[in-house]
């Protein structure tokens, strides 16, 4: 049976095994934690059900879909000291209620658990799957530092905004899809589909982060909305905007506002370009791009129709 519930629960019962006793506190305490603050555990899922649709026990894959949910709030951890961000899914962040130091060291310690997790899979496949993971995390890493060039540039295109959040974002969705079938021994051609699918469904997962930051409800978004526009980041809806309505943008950015009426009139420029519904439009778009890589797999129709249902539900997500 494919079920997210079921997989993410595998996750959630082994996760504190993985710091449970260990000292020294002050290193385990934050990444148990960071790993204790829930989320999606969107990619450990995808490797589990990419490995059960290719005839492998998801319980055979269950440490590389630790290792792939750790190194995914390692990122997170280092991206909030980097950030100077407060909160993180609705608590201090770890470098708030510790301090940065702390956060740095911790998310070091992660980064290394995650390697180990990732090197308990068989011997035969070992150097495959740490390919594919140190590749992963060295693409991971180029998306960040493009988001950060990308803080003091005027001048970011929509395509290398795409660009951007296929590194940041995309490639660790796509790595979770083939990880999960070379685990399980799926031929080349497949794997090459599985992580098409994980690539697509990670820019349409992305961009919805984006949209529902300006237009989503902060009671099930997890977080204030409109901290993208307060802090000028360079999001499509923003870039769209620069590009099309430059002096309108300008004009709003010259006046110096408070964050509530930066929001407001932001959005408002926003709302007369309809640029929401071509988000939308553009998620769509690749949910269905996502949905028909697929087809170069050979899961049976079960698997197939688990894949569809997981990428339309996380491109209609509120939260």
């Amino acid at each position: 049976m494919f079920s997210t519930d079921i997989f993410a629960e595998m996750v959630e019962q082994k996760l504190p095994s993985l710091t449970e006793s260990k000292t020294p506190a002050t290193l385990f305490a934050p990444i148990a934690y960071t790993l204790s603050g829930g989320g999606k555990r969107l990619r450990p899922v995808l490797l589990l059900a990419a490995a059960k649709a290719f005839g492998l026990e998801p319980e055979k894959a269950i440490d590389q879909a630790l290792g792939i949910e750790v190194f995914h709030n390692f990122t997170l951890l280092h991206d909030d000291v980097m950030d100077n961000a407060d909160v993180r899914r609705g608590r201090p962040a770890v470098h708030r209620r510790w301090n940065a130091s702390v956060a740095i060291l911790s998310g070091d310690a992660m980064l290394t658990m995650a390697t180990q997790l990732m090197a308990k899979a068989p011997e035969s496949l070992l150097p495959a799957v740490m390919e594919l993971f140190n590749t992963t995390a060295m693409e991971v890493y180029a998306g960040q530092q493009l988001d950060m060039d990308f803080e003091d540039r005027g001048d970011v295109t929509v395509e290398e905004y795409i660009e951007m959040i296929r590194l940041k974002t995309s490639v660790l969705l796509a790595c979770a899809c083939r990880m999960g079938a070379l685990l399980a021994g799926a031929s080349e051609e497949s794997q090459k589909a599985m992580y098409r699918y994980g690539e697509l469904l990670g820019l349409a997962f992305q961009l919805k982060d984006d949209l529902l930051d300006t237009y989503g409800d902060p009671a099930l978004f997890g977080k204030e909305i409109g901290g993208d526009i307060i802090n000028e980041k360079k999001t499509w809806l923003w870039i769209n905007a620069m590009e099309r309505e430059p002096q309108r943008m300008r004009q709003v950015l010259d006046k110096k506002l408070t964050d509530y009426l930066k929001i407001r009139e932001i959005t408002e420029i926003y709302d007369s370009l309809s640029l929401a519904d071509e988000s939308r439009r553009l998620i769509e778009r690749y949910t269905e791009e996502a949905v028909d890589a697929l087809a170069g797999t050979d899961i049976p129709a079960a698997a197939r129709e688990y894949f569809t249902s997981l990428a339309r539900k996380a491109a209609d997500r509120a939260n």
